[in-house]
């Protein structure tokens, strides 16, 4: 099993059983998106010492832990599994870390994401919206698409750019995940 350095900050209990299923490693739990001081003051001191990975659920909840663990630490890294992969297997329950397959933890943690916050912005806002990715009625899928294939996790259009940017995915690799898209989309 694959021993993992950085710290992994996951939301509770069952995500940390499901990433150790998959991997050695030691984890954090925020307990929901109301991150106490005293959890934040030891995700800085470990991003100092061991590297932190925010691996968080792909909804809203997950979300805001995740923008506002990066708004604190700085070079923070990033692990993120689509909707698809975190959804339940019953139709009760919500998505989540816990529900991903250790394939898919694996990978995810394979792909780990470093924010960069003086890249240079590389894809235009013009080119967004010529791609579909704002101001279309199909944005919103396509924009999940694009998370999915770049592996960033999803993002509405006023923060796709800055998404893009912060993890330094270059003009190439959009370019080619947008032509795939394309092409999904015409198989439809």
């Amino acid at each position: 099993m694959k021993k993992i350095k950085e710290v992994i900050v996951v939301e509770g209990k069952d995500d940390t059983k499901r990433i150790l299923r998959a991997v050695d490693a030691d984890t954090i739990e925020t307990r929901g998106s109301a991150i106490p001081d005293e959890t934040m003051a030891l995700i800085k001191k470990l991003a100092k010492t061991r590297g932190v990975i925010v691996f968080t659920d792909p909804d809203f909840s997950g979300e805001k832990i995740r923008k506002t663990i990066a708004a604190e630490v700085p070079n923070v890294k990033h692990a993120f599994i689509t909707k698809k992969q975190g959804a339940p297997k019953r139709s009760e329950g919500s998505l989540g870390v816990e529900h991903a397959s250790v394939e898919s933890i694996k990978d995810a943690l394979h792909r780990v994401y470093t924010e960069d916050q003086s890249a240079e912005e590389l894809i235009s806002r013009e080119e967004l919206m010529t791609d579909g990715l704002m101001g279309n009625p199909q944005s919103k899928q396509r924009r999940q698409q694009l998370g999915e294939l770049l592996h960033i996790g999803y993002v509405n259009g006023k923060q796709l750019q800055h998404r893009l940017r912060m993890f330094g995915i270059t003009h190439t690799q959009f370019v080619d995940a947008v032509k795939k898209i394309d092409k999904e989309g015409k198989n439809d």
